[in-house]
């Protein structure tokens, strides 16, 4: 078969073992090829259209199309003459090509008509409608095809027929079919020819099927001949069967073939929607195709409505809806020109639906409505429920047809499907497709809308879980990190934290449960709480982790996790390291740009049980940054660690204008290292702690020591008054000596035999520390009148800014903060 040109048409293709065609290319038929104007007069007319009509393409042009092509519509009467020929009505599913080229729809039909040329026998005409949208002046493709270039060669099985191009159908060549489209629209420019390929691409459908016995179109209506009008034609043929026309047995099995072809083209819809929708748990792209599933090919205008709480991701009442039920617009999908629904009725508009309405019929009572026609009554009814805008000329006239969307009794929501005024109105039998297709439906919204739910419920416990770090804390910044997993059940148990500790030092913690969704969620909620309630105690990191273990086995066997623990002293320039089955931090030195993996006893993860912990103290400098992350950073399945954390080393040694900023570059680093690996990115949820650590200067920190002497809460309070006029501090001396009076006393009262120890650090705040050799932590009381002591720690409590107490190695430690004046 030569290539198709406008001297030789492309040809059409027949699926599933079709019969040659006349011309001996096996499966391809010529094709007439004719472009209709908005005004319906012809603006192309191919060699294909002129061989197959008889009609050159000088008379074509400019004619209005219904005179020159095969409109379905009543048989003459004997002896009448029509514009051009005869045209065969026919008992079949789908609109007649009159209303494509009289209404302009905007979905694409098929069908077949019945001519007779002057000088030519009667000849059978297939035909394919295709609706054009855009700027230019094209509004209708048709292709057309003689029926009798396909031979039957006796076999019952159903043949579908369809114009190559038609991309759904899955027929070979259909692609380099398309590519030549253009070809056969010279007169075009590149551009719009281009559009109408894209524009029949898309759309696909329709195709035609063929039995033994008859052949059948099946046009995106589906509808099947009204039983009324074939027991008529059935009468008729009973009673004086004219020459030519089939009997009743033949006409009983045509409706059978019919009736068969039809429901089984409804299986094969339901079955292509199901494949089509539910490709991801996502509620929002689930409503999007289930949309987009029904659009043109079962109506035109498709919207749906879902209750609030089912958009919000929430739980709701399985009741039944009533007026005060709110119900947002999520989708809508139409085939009118852009814009026409979309400024009327905006998607994520939120109303009710009074009792009156259909709407509020079908939601209530779970089951279709079906309207062949909304009356001018109705639509007035319907549009009063919108304030200051008239939709009634979007639906009055057109057949409509609610579903609702339910699964578990529950309806979640509602489509509302409309049909053009030209298309064949919804009937019995689309109501049962509809109603299976919203079942359908309905369940993988459902499933979406659980799953958001469960979703929804893990990521508002993990945020809960996961602290809100202040960016600075005593002697260092601080900038975090938290990615959620990009797989399913992406809720995991990754944390972070960092606790202030006495003596101006800072604890920070990674962790990793092992797992993900809820559960690990919990565990990781639980793991944090201790963490942070034994640091607070002031534990030492080996020791922290041991109990941190010991918990994790009490709780069950099934809790692991790892953890890497550090304490930062910013007076003492040092870390203070204990590592749980981590990953290991990474150091990044100010002084000459170096970074490098801190070498730690790797100990075994949180649960284990019976590992021993072993702590490492490393020196820092003032400007050393510290990297604690978790594993779902650097490391990618099939992917060596090694890899990822050597990206780490080299990224986080990069200098950053800021902390958030290091931050970032550290995460885009990682993520294009594992993309060029062809590892398709990060799955596991990450946890990313960084800590500039900016030290405390010596100048900031007074100390003395003290007799456990009555006496010298006076040198105390002098020392004290003195220090801060030399810090500049003169409007804090009252308050302050007030305190270190009261600490001081309740030291010198309760100490043995050790010197008390009196610390002040200036930092972000004032500091002010006070230690002893006894072990018994003090209590706030409420003291009465007459009572002698227990006023100190109330003292302490109203003036300071924060206070707390921790045991220490030799006994105890209480310390208050005071917020430093602003310059």
């Amino acid at each position: 078969m030569e290539r198709g040109t406008e001297q030789d048409t492309p040809p059409g293709h027949r699926a599933r073992d079709a019969p040659a065609a006349a011309d001996g290319g096996a499966g391809r038929i010529p094709l007439a090829v004719v472009v209709v104007d908005r005004d319906g007069l012809v603006s192309h007319w191919s060699r294909g259209a002129r061989r197959l009509f008889a009609l050159p393409k000088e008379e074509a042009l400019g004619r209005p199309a219904v005179d020159l092509l095969p409109v379905t519509g009543a048989l003459p009467e004997e002896g009448e003459d029509t514009p051009y020929g005869e045209y065969a009505a026919y008992d079949g599913p789908g609109p007649g090509l009159g209303a494509s080229l009289g209404g302009g729809p905007a979905y694409p039909a098929a069908g077949r008509a019945r001519l007779a040329a002057s000088g030519t026998d009667r000849v059978e005409v297939l035909w394919w409608a295709y609706p054009l949208v855009g700027p230019g002046r094209e509004r209708l493709l048709v292709l057309a095809a003689d029926a009798d270039g396909l031979r039957t060669d006796g076999a019952g099985a159903y043949e579908r027929i369809a114009p190559g191009f038609a991309r759904h159908t899955d027929l070979p060549g259909a692609e380099d079919l398309a590519r030549r489209l253009p070809e056969i629209l010279p007169s075009m420019s590149v551009g719009d020819s281009a559009r109408i390929v894209s524009q029949v691409l898309e759309l696909g459908y329709p195709v035609l099927e063929f039995s033994q016995n008859d052949r059948v179109p099946v046009t995106p209506d589906w509808g099947v001949p009204r039983r009324a009008e074939r027991r008529q034609r059935r009468e008729r043929a009973a009673r004086a069967p004219a020459a030519g026309e089939p009997g009743p047995e033949e006409l009983r099995d045509e409706g059978e073939d019919l009736e068969y072809a039809a429901v089984r083209e409804r299986l094969e819809f339901l079955n292509e929607v199901s494949s089509r929708i539910g490709t991801s748990l996502d509620l929002s792209r689930t409503i999007v195709e289930v949309s987009k599933a029904v659009v043109p090919r079962f109506t035109d205008v498709a919207g749906t409505y879902l209750r609030e709480q089912v958009v919000a991701g929430e739980g709701f009442d399985e009741g039944v809806p009533d007026t005060t039920t709110m119900w947002h617009r999520v989708a809508l999908e139409h085939t009118d020109e852009p814009g026409r629904w979309e400024d009327v009725v905006p998607v994520g508009e939120a109303m009710p639906f009074p009792a009156h309405t259909p709407f509020f019929q079908c939601m209530t009572t779970g089951e279709p409505v079906l309207v062949p026609r909304i009356s001018e009554e109705m639509g007035h009814a319907i549009a009063s429920q919108f304030d200051k805008r008239d939709i009634r000329p979007l639906i009055t006239g057109r057949s409509m047809l609610v579903v609702p969307l339910k699964a578990r009794h529950a309806v979640l929501g509602f489509m509302i499907l409309l049909r053009h005024p030209e298309r064949q109105v919804f009937n019995d039998m689309d109501r049962v497709t509809g109603a299976e297709l919203a079942a359908r439906a309905g369940l993988v919204l459902d499933n979406a809308r659980m799953y958001t739910y469960q979703e929804n419920v893990a990521e508002t416990l993990q945020d809960s879980m996961l602290p809100h770090i202040p960016p600075r804390m005593a002697g260092c910044d601080i900038a975090t990190r938290y990615l959620p997993g990009t797989l399913l059940g992406r809720i995991g148990g990754d944390w972070f934290d960092a606790v202030k500790l006495p003596g101006a030092r800072t604890a920070f913690v990674v962790g990793d449960v092992m797992g993900h969704g809820l559960n690990s969620a919990a565990m990781m909620g639980q793991l944090r709480t201790a963490v942070q309630t034994m640091a607070g105690l002031d534990l030492p990191p080996a020791q922290l982790l041991r109990n941190l273990d010991d918990l994790a086995q009490r709780l069950g066997d099934t809790y692991l996790a790892t953890c890497l623990y550090a304490v930062y002293d910013p007076i003492a320039g040092e870390l203070s390291l204990a590592n749980a089955g981590h990953i290991p931090p990474v150091l990044v030195r100010a002084a000459d740009g170096r970074s490098e993996l801190l070498d730690l006893p790797t100990g075994a993860p949180i649960g284990v049980g019976g590992v021993p912990f072993e702590a490492v103290r490393v020196p820092v400098e003032p400007g050393d940054r510290l990297v604690m992350c978790t594993d779902g950073l650097v490391e990618v399945r099939g992917e060596d660690i090694g890899v990822g954390l050597a990206t780490l080393c080299e990224s986080a040694a990069h200098p950053a204008a800021s902390m958030d900023d290091a931050c970032d570059a550290i995460v885009r680093a990682l993520a294009v290292t594992f993309s060029e690996a062809g590892r398709g990115g990060r799955k596991d949820d990450v946890a990313l702690l960084m800590a500039r650590l900016g030290g405390i200067e010596p100048d900031a920190v007074a100390e003395w020591r003290l007799r456990p002497d009555p006496s010298e809460v006076g040198r105390a309070r002098a020392a004290v008054r003195e220090r801060l006029h030399d810090w500049g501090l003169p409007k804090l001396v009252d308050s302050t000596e007030l305190m270190v009076s009261e600490l001081v006393t309740n030291a010198v009262r309760h100490s043995h035999a050790r010197p008390v120890a009196l610390r002040l650090v200036r930092g972000d705040t004032l500091l002010c520390e006070v230690e002893d050799d006894d072990h018994e932590l003090p209590t706030l009381l409420n003291a009465r009148p007459a009572d002698e002591f227990g006023r100190g720690l109330r003292v302490v409590s109203t003036l300071a800014r924060e206070w707390g107490t921790s045991r220490t190695a030799a006994g105890k430690s209480v310390w208050c903060e005071l917020t430093l004046p602003r310059r």
